[in-house]
């Protein structure tokens, strides 16, 4: 490999360590090809969030956005050279001539931030869905251009919608985590129809539910919707070889603790972030990687469970 993609990766490395309070955790369960790969991913996607919730007008995010498609279009066409100033073209541009990766799914992330951008709501399920795919979905899409399936395994061509699916688990995961620090930034992602059926159409800024409605009933609705996603999206975890496998049933394993914490506690997520401690997490990724948390996934799915 040459230095500069060498150094490249290192930086992508680094931002994931940084940055991915959650993800980190899977991805070093990889071998380090696929880990290099996966950095580079989250690095181009962290910079195209990150533009979403700067501090920039609309307009000048747009742009920016625009801008960062450009740079998507020059590694797709292969434009990005191995000395290019830009570390994560540099790194995704490599990751994309030694993997499979899908690059539309990151044209999708980009559309799904350009909805955050325009303050775009979403009235029903099928409308939040929507946005959840481009901003999560195509990153398990993508995710499993790195992983492969294993040779042999049982409906592989239906791998990449169970990555897709279980990317919609993660992001109503992180939508429900988020609730407060959303509301406060004026943002609602929850369905309109939802919020007025549990009387919550008001929406809520502070600590406390909205008065005379139902906010438990709704966080548990949400929470079983995230469930049932979760219980397709793991039907991904046997096609998969055994550490990239033990890096999704990580990742997947922390956002399902933190959607159980909610379910056991529906008002926490208006007081404050909810979150797994560091130790936690590493006792995710350790079962993970040995292999516990597949077969658990597994057994459920035989007696019809997960």
């Amino acid at each position: 490999m040459p230095a500069q993609v060498q150094a490249a990766y290192t930086y992508c490395e680094a931002v994931t360590a940084t940055q991915a309070r959650n993800f980190a955790y899977g991805i070093r369960l990889l071998p380090a090809e696929k880990r290099q790969a996966m950095s580079a991913l989250y690095a181009f996607s962290r910079r195209v969030d990150d533009i979403g919730d700067g501090g920039l007008g609309p307009d000048a995010k747009q742009s920016r956005l625009e801008d960062t498609r450009d740079l998507l279009d020059r590694v797709r066409r292969g434009a990005v050279a191995d000395d290019d100033t830009d570390p994560v073209a540099v790194a995704l541009a490599d990751a994309a001539r030694r993997f499979p990766l899908p690059l539309e799914g990151l044209d999708e992330l980009i559309d799904g931030v350009l909805m955050d951008v325009r303050g775009r709501t979403y009235d029903t399920w099928d409308d939040l869905r929507e946005y959840c795919r481009c901003v999560a979905g195509a990153i398990g899409r993508l995710s499993l251009g790195v992983f492969g399936t294993a040779p042999g395994a049982p409906e592989a061509a239906r791998a990449p919608e169970y990555a897709d699916t279980l990317g919609l688990a993660l992001q109503l995961t992180n939508i429900l985590r988020d609730l407060r620090e959303d509301a406060g930034n004026g943002r609602s992602y929850l369905p309109a129809k939802d919020l007025a059926a549990f009387g919550c159409a008001d929406g809520f800024r502070t600590d406390t539910p909205p008065e005379g409605g139902d906010f438990a009933g709704l966080v548990q609705h949400e929470v079983r919707r995230a469930r049932s996603l979760f219980a397709s999206g793991y039907r991904l975890l046997p096609m998969l070889d055994r550490r990239s496998g033990a890096c999704v049933a990580a990742m997947a394993g922390i956002y399902r603790r933190l959607l159980d914490r909610i379910a056991r506690d529906p008002h926490a997520v208006l007081r404050g972030r909810v979150s797994l401690p560091g130790r936690e997490k590493a006792y995710v990724a350790v079962r993970g990687l040995s292999g516990l948390d597949a077969r658990t996934v597994s057994r459920h799915l035989v007696r019809g469970r997960a």
